[in-house]
């Protein structure tokens, strides 16, 4: 009888200490909500950040809760580093070529043909730069500070009406992309597009647009490109950008050490389940884009060619343009070092 009575007690004790989060938690701290903004619906993008979000729950009992708002719902795509400048949220994704003047520095991930095919490699140099000082320096200005890359896999364009087989094909084709990227387009002939991602299938809906680049396979799908489109690219590879996570200056500040522990020591998670979800979206769009849509695959001569016009000219202008305001050559050789290094290290 004495054994059954000890075993309800410490039945009893455990069932309370469970109630007040003292077994729960790995580590304590106060109650916290965090908000971040986000555009568009939940996807491959987004992965990492939810499951922070499930861990921060879960390390705290709790205590710790983040939670992304989808659509716009915070703040427009465009309007996330203002809504950080006046702390009406504790972080948002920022995509670089939204608004290029506001983040130079970071226009640097939109160049194209930039050593980043490799997803480890990318990683690695992505990485590395969000602790740049003039990448640093671009978020300050906002209230921000860089968290996490989106290592954005590399674009791909999907487009109606004519395919473009040959380069001169591109001649007047209006093409939504951002950057680096777009001015490499442009070389080809193409008349630049930067509109938000959510407007694009609307634009092709409406005839305002021939062609789109999205990181390949998982956004065109996200964003229901595939569905207007007649032909995708399966090899032009122009390069990549940077849709990434900041966090408010001013709350990350805030928070006790261990809440920013947590949140710097799983930055390799995040990035992880980001690049596994993009691997999958891939193994379930391809096939779908390959039985639907006719698939333009250019030849190394092609390529080479698109390369010697729109790679290192692209790379000139951008940093005689940027000279004034940053180390515009020092960050772009910082990429090459990076990867480099990344290289080096496999």
């Amino acid at each position: 009888m004495k054994k059954i009575k000890n075993l309800l007690c410490a039945a009893a004790a455990l069932v309370s200490a469970s109630a007040t989060g003292a077994l729960g938690a790995n580590i304590d701290g106060p109650k916290v909500f965090w908000k971040l903004s986000m555009w568009g619906n939940p996807r491959a993008l987004s992965d990492g950040m939810e499951k922070l979000s499930e861990l921060a729950a879960k390390e705290t009992d709790g205590n710790f809760q983040i939670k992304i708002f989808y659509g716009g719902q915070l703040a427009q795509a465009r309007e996330n580093l203002d809504g950080l400048t006046v702390n009406a949220f504790e972080g948002a994704a920022i995509c670089n070529f939204y608004h290029p003047g506001r983040n130079p520095a970071w226009m640097v991930f939109s160049l194209p043909f930039l050593p980043l095919g490799d997803p480890k490699v990318d990683r690695y140099v992505r990485s590395k730069l969000f602790e740049h000082p003039a990448i640093v320096a671009d978020m300050e200005r906002w209230n921000a500070i860089p968290y996490v890359s989106g290592l954005l896999p590399q674009y791909e364009v999907l487009g109606k009406g004519k395919a473009p087989n040959d380069l001169s094909d591109w001649e007047g084709l209006r093409v939504r992309a951002g950057g680096g990227l777009g001015s490499a387009m442009e070389k080809l002939g193409a008349v630049k597009q930067t509109l938000p991602a959510g407007e694009t299938a609307i634009a092709f809906q409406r005839g305002a647009l021939d062609a789109a680049a999205f990181p390949y396979t998982y956004a065109h799908v996200a964003f229901k490109i595939h569905e207007e489109a007649d032909w995708f690219t399966s090899n032009l590879a122009p390069g990549t950008s940077e849709c990434g996570w900041v966090f408010n200056k001013t709350a990350y500040e805030a928070l006790p050490p261990q809440y920013q522990e947590f949140l710097m020591n799983n930055r390799d998670l995040v990035m992880q389940v980001e690049q596994e979800a993009y691997a999958a979206q891939d193994q379930k769009n391809l096939p779908l884009f390959e039985e639907s849509l006719t698939k333009v695959t250019y030849s190394d001569e092609q390529l080479a060619e698109f390369r010697e016009r729109a790679g290192k000219p692209v790379w000139d202008e951008w940093i005689n343009a940027n000279k004034d305001k940053f180390d515009a050559q020092g960050l772009f050789d910082a990429v090459w070092q990076y990867a480099e290094e990344a290289k080096a290290a496999q």
